[in-house]
């Protein structure tokens, strides 16, 4: 939840997160699928609070948490409900879009999410007083760095190095970019897999990737070193939009 990036090559568009947490928090379960509001959904469950950071739906929907939103917060606990339980909320409404506009976020920590529906990327954030919703090329290439836990220059300095992966990888794989996110840059305090001696570490990389008749959904748990990989098909309603 505190690195994520979208990729768009060729059919595949390739969304991929890095969840950095502090080594006394419980490991995540392996990722379920499950029935949420009507719809199938699959996403590691987060052991304390019950929620996730990343969840992708049979409708070809893939939502990613990172905590914090524009800038670097205090935290005033306690909130009212886990930013991971909101993410659910959002993934497995109706309408996404119209669920964060109109969900109560008042006492909610502030967070950002990468909204992608089949056609469309959207920036959602909340930053503890109010929402913003920012539309973006799914046709484009992104990279997102957790405000908490990264500043201005570390965030730029991060970006540089996604360009420049970018510029040097002709229609990247998706294991090509899975082999970026597991690099540190020879920098435990601010490459892609941390090792802080605060206790914060990366405790895992998962990765969607989405065609027009799947999701092919892949969780690698870097502490327990164990892999989860599930294909989602999607229905042919879908597909023939």
């Amino acid at each position: 939840m505190c690195t994520v990036s979208f990729i768009s090559a060729g059919n595949k568009k390739i969304i991929t997160s890095n969840r950095d947490e502090n080594i006394l928090r419980p490991t995540a379960a392996a990722p379920m699928a499950e029935i949420i509001n009507g719809q199938k959904i699959i996403f590691p469950k987060d052991a304390k609070a019950g929620g996730t950071w990343f969840a992708a739906s049979e409708w070809g929907v893939v939502s990613v948490l990172l905590n914090g939103a524009l800038v670097k917060h205090i935290p005033v606990p306690p909130y009212r409900k886990s930013r991971g339980l909101i993410l659910l909320d959002i993934i497995a409404a109706a309408d996404p879009l119209t669920s964060f506009a109109g969900i109560d976020l008042q006492n909610i920590e502030p967070f950002t999410v990468v909204h992608y529906m089949p056609g469309q990327l959207f920036e959602l954030r909340w930053d503890g007083n109010k929402k913003y919703e920012k539309e973006l090329d799914d046709s484009g290439n992104y990279i997102w760095s957790s405000a908490t836990l990264y500043n201005e220059e570390v965030v730029a300095y991060r970006k540089d190095l996604f360009d420049r992966f970018m510029e040097t990888t002709a229609t990247p794989s998706p294991d090509d970019v899975h082999r970026f996110h597991a690099h540190n840059n020879n920098d435990e305090e601010n490459g892609f897999v941390i090792n802080r001696g605060t206790g914060l570490k990366t405790f895992s990389i998962t990765q969607a990737v989405t065609t027009q008749d799947k999701i092919n959904f892949k969780h690698s748990d870097l502490l327990q070193d164990k892999t989860f990989e599930e294909t989602i098909q999607l229905p042919h309603s879908l597909i023939n939009l």
